[in-house]
């Protein structure tokens, strides 16, 4: 039986981890000595939203990625916790795509079913992770923020790391871009799209972020807004204030100059260009590199890292998503067995050969249906490993494919539309207030504001 297992972060993946603990100790069993370092004042990650941009208030990098007025950009029923259903926590059903608050209430309500708190170390960053190979176990070396005091290196026979992959933004360059006279932001710090009223803005990118901040700027009042792509456009039907172009090239001042020749005079630029993989607290062997895809390369069953830690050092969460709460839910229930030495895993050899099919499947995918369904199948196999400790079906892959088909027919009235849950068989209700016209969006219009 294991000692003492390190958990980093306590966003969903951390606290899943957490839940799944404290469950098996509830029920009598016996689990190790848990410590969970979180560098924020709270837990929920990226969820529990912050105000500020760059630095926090102990001059750490501030992780949240939130902005005001997000919403859910999938249907809530993809992401209900088969165990905690939204009927469950909220009394009864509530539309397909809440706002940012609602979600991070039902979150805290399937958190605090269990008793987590106690494990969770808050406003305590981690400096290093090293594997110590004579001893086959870790010191992990941490920084308590409200103290400014680096403390003594604590021993750990199994890390578990689950800080996320989206709050350290990745940054292009472009010619010309250091005399822009506007301002000029990555996604991570756009905080409130009423900023932007009147405003002419140049959004890089053609994934979720440049999407959805899209949508947010025309829904408060943004003039115009062109979205500038790499590889390919997002080609959705867009309103006549809003349109796609190829890559932007330089800037002359103001003036945007793309890849078709064309320009366009710009007051804001906001780089939509995703987010980096970065464990700078981690030694070298124990580090992911990857970019942000559906399955990283080095993890067996996308959990345990192969290059380093001798199978003790595992990732949670670390995939590009279309699953998320339950992927991370499931994530997490793996790692715990395998920790618990409930999960009987095969010789070096065969988990490299495993992992390394499931990357090249993940290069062969041609388009967001066939990741759907590869994601599907990740998930399932996770669940099915888990056996009778997670007897629930995860596979919402038809649920996905439809919100596909709605968001190609009209990207401004997708969150309109209503889903089922897929535990409940109860039909989510259409909101009082289109999406595009709901300006506000605190939990409590949300749940109780009439048509």
């Amino acid at each position: 039986m294991v000692g003492k297992v390190c958990i980093i972060g306590a966003g969903p993946s951390g606290l899943s981890v957490l839940c799944w603990f404290a469950k098996m100790k509830r029920e009598g069993r016996v689990i190790p000595d848990i410590t969970c370092f979180e560098k924020q004042s709270s837990f929920g990650g990226l969820w529990n939203y912050s105000w500020r941009t760059g630095s926090d208030a102990h001059g750490e990098p501030v992780h949240g990625s939130m902005y005001r007025y997000l919403w859910s950009n999938g249907p809530k029923e993809c992401l209900e916790f088969p165990q905690y259903t939204f009927e469950e926590h909220f009394g009864k059903a509530i539309p397909s795509f809440p706002p940012r608050e609602v979600l991070f209430d039902y979150l805290k309500g399937r958190w605090n079913k269990e008793e987590i708190q106690k494990y969770i170390k808050f406003n305590t960053v981690v400096r290093d992770v090293v594997y110590n190979k004579a001893t086959d176990d870790f010191t992990v070396s941490v920084k308590n923020l409200q103290k400014d005091q680096v403390m003594d290196g604590e021993r750990f026979d199994y890390v578990i790391v689950a800080s996320g992959h989206y709050s350290v933004p990745n940054i292009p360059t472009f010619p010309g871009i250091e005399k822009f006279p506007g301002r000029v932001l990555h996604a991570h710090d756009f905080r409130d799209a009423n900023e932007f009223a009147g405003k002419n803005l140049l959004l890089i990118g053609a994934s979720y972020s440049a999407e959805d901040i899209a949508l947010q700027c025309l829904k408060y009042g943004a003039k115009s807004i062109i979205c500038t792509w790499r590889s390919k456009p997002m080609g959705f039907k867009w309103p006549k204030e809003a349109e796609e172009r190829p890559l932007v090239q330089r800037f002359d001042g103001k003036v945007a100059h793309f890849k078709d020749g064309s320009s366009a005079e710009v007051d804001v630029v906001m780089m939509c260009t995703g987010y980096l993989h970065k464990y700078d607290y981690l030694r070298e062997e124990l580090r992911l590199k990857s970019r942000n895809v559906l399955y990283p390369p080095g993890l067996y069953k996308g959990i345990v890292w192969q290059e380093g830690g001798n199978g003790k050092l595992l990732y949670c969460g670390v995939q590009d998503q279309y699953y998320t709460y339950t992927m991370f839910d499931v994530c997490a229930l793996w790692a715990v067995k395998y920790i618990e030495g409930e999960m009987a895993i095969p010789d070096e050899k065969t988990r490299e050969s495993d992992w390394k099919a499931w990357v090249a499947r993940n290069k062969s995918l041609k388009d967001g249906h066939e990741e759907i369904d590869f994601q599907t199948a990740y998930v399932e196999e996770l669940a099915r490993d888990c056996g009778s400790d997670y007897p629930y079906d995860l596979d919402v892959g038809e649920m996905f494919h439809t919100w596909k088909g709605h968001k190609a027919n009209n990207i401004l009235t997708y969150r309109d539309q209503s889903f089922a849950s897929k535990y409940t068989g109860v039909q989510s209700p259409i909101h009082h207030t289109n999406f595009m016209y709901a300006l506000d969006d605190s939990l409590e219009t949300f749940m109780h504001q009439k048509k």
